[in-house]
C-alpha cells in the first residue's frame, strides 16, 4: 500500500478509535469482568506450564532466553504483560531517543521486563545508577537485578505510580518510559497514572504502543502529545507516544 494511502487509512482508524473512546467506559467494564474470569481460568494452565518448564531447564542444566520467558510470563498473565516478546532493539532505541542523557534526575521505567529498553538507555548514555526499575513480575525483577546492579529495583505494581514516587523518589524524574500495556486498561486508570507520575515540567513520559490510536487522549490538560513514526520493523509494528507536562 503505497505511502499516503496507508497514512489516510490510519488517520481513519484513529477518527474511529475516538469515536469508540466516547462510548467505551460500559465496554471496558464489561471486558474487565471477562478478563478477570479468563484469567483465573488460564492461572491453572500457566502453573502446569510453569512447573514443566522449571523442570525442563532442571534436567538440561539451562537457562531459557528473554522470548521463552515473555511466552511463559504472557500464559501465565496475557493481559498483564505489555508485550508477547521483548521489544526489538529498533523500538527500544526509538523510546531511548526521546530520554535527554544530560538531565538532571531519576529515570523512571514502568514494567521494564527483561530490560531491553533498559539496555537502550544505558547505551543511548543514561547512568544506570539514575535508573528506576518498577516491575511487577518476581522472575524478570531477577533479571534486571542481575543485569543492573546499579539501579534501583522495585517490585511492584506501577499503577500505584504515586505510593511508588513519593517513596522512592526525592525529587522529580527527568522522565518515565513505560512498557505497561496500557490499551487494556480502563481509561481512568491511564489518567490516573500519567497524573501520578512525578516529573518535572517537559519530561517525557514515553509510552509505546501496538494500537493505531494514541493510548492516552491526544487533548489531554496540562500536557503536550507528539508521536514518532511506526516503527515497522517491530513484530509487530508500533509506535511511540511522548507525553510532556506543561509547566
Amino acid at each position: 500500500m503505497p505511502l499516503p494511502a496507508l497514512r489516510k487509512f490510519e488517520n481513519e482508524i484513529e477518527r474511529q478509535w475516538r469515536l469508540l473512546e466516547l462510548k467505551k467506559s460500559e465496554i471496558e467494564r464489561n471486558i474487565g469482568r471477562r478478563i478477570r474470569l479468563f484469567e483465573e481460568k488460564r492461572d491453572g494452565i500457566g502453573k502446569k506450564i510453569e512447573k514443566q518448564i522449571r523442570q525442563f531447564e532442571r534436567k538440561r542444566g539451562i537457562r531459557l532466553d528473554d522470548e521463552v520467558r515473555f511466552l511463559r510470563s504472557w500464559i501465565e498473565r496475557p493481559l498483564s504483560i505489555g508485550a508477547v516478546t521483548p521489544s526489538g532493539k529498533i523500538l527500544a532505541r526509538t523510546m531511548a531517543s526521546y530520554v535527554d542523557p544530560d538531565s538532571n534526575g531519576p529515570v523512571v521505567e514502568l514494567g521494564p521486563g527483561t530490560g531491553p529498553v533498559t539496555e537502550a538507555l544505558v547505551r543511548a548514555g543514561v547512568a544506570p545508577s539514575r535508573l528506576v526499575l518498577v516491575e511487577f513480575n518476581p522472575s524478570f525483577c531477577r533479571i534486571l537485578k542481575a543485569r543492573y546492579p546499579e539501579a534501583t529495583l522495585v517490585q511492584g505494581d506501577a499503577y500505584s505510580l504515586r505510593r511508588l514516587m513519593e517513596t522512592l523518589l526525592i525529587q522529580p524524574a527527568a522522565a518515565v518510559v513505560s512498557g505497561l500495556p496500557l490499551v487494556t486498561k480502563p481509561i481512568r486508570m491511564r489518567l490516573r497514572l500519567l497524573r501520578d507520575a512525578f516529573m518535572l515540567p517537559g519530561a517525557p513520559f514515553v509510552q509505546f504502543t501496538y494500537s493505531v490510536a494514541s493510548p492516552l487522549p491526544r487533548r489531554f490538560g496540562g500536557f503536550s502529545v507528539e508521536a514518532s513514526e511506526r516503527v515497522w520493523m517491530n513484530i509487530p509494528p508500533a509506535r511511540v507516544w511522548v507525553y510532556r507536562r506543561r509547566s
